[in-house]
């Protein structure tokens, strides 16, 4: 049972945890992570979700999941990165390239506040390390990226990546 803490809007700890799978309280929100691993080439390495995945099955997106009930951002970024991809990252390396709230996405409730993370990286992911729920991993420029979006390959709530960074 995954377990997850809950924040107001103005990501304010309220005290009160939430279980994954039940109905979010309105006006409460549960901390998710985005992490984006990017080599000196300017790639970055995206992964293809396992065909018994919930949601978006064999669709290809960047590592992220929500943080679990005691942790901090850079620490859930750091354990989902680990748990996808077999990789071991060290928080210190980490940038938050911005955070933003994700009340409503196309007209479906999302409730997080989304923390979106990157890492330098230049190595291969180890699946073999990793939980199952990535079959396959790549590199991508931004131009493959947005060609991904527009074909629908890859995960459209991403579409955050081609926008320039402020």
């Amino acid at each position: 049972m995954e377990r997850w803490d809950l924040y107001t809007r103005d990501r304010v700890k309220t005290g009160q945890t939430h279980i994954r799978g039940e109905k979010l309280p309105e006006g409460l929100f549960h901390l998710v992570v985005h992490i984006w691993l990017k080599n000196p080439k300017g790639q970055y390495l995206i992964s293809q979700r396992s065909a018994d995945r919930p949601t978006f099955p064999l669709m290809w997106e960047t590592t992220g999941g929500s943080v679990l009930q005691g942790e901090d951002s850079i620490t859930g970024a750091v354990r989902e990165v680990r748990e996808e991809l077999g990789i071991s990252l060290a928080p210190e390396q980490g940038e938050l390239l911005f955070s933003t709230v994700r009340d409503w996405v196309d007209g479906r409730r999302f409730g997080d506040i989304l923390d979106v993370w990157e890492f330098p990286f230049e190595e291969e992911a180890d699946l073999g390390k990793a939980e199952g729920e990535v079959c396959d991993t790549r590199w991508a420029g931004l131009s493959e990226i947005e060609r991904m979006l527009e074909s629908g390959e890859l995960v459209g709530t991403l579409s955050y990546i081609l926008k320039p960074k402020a």
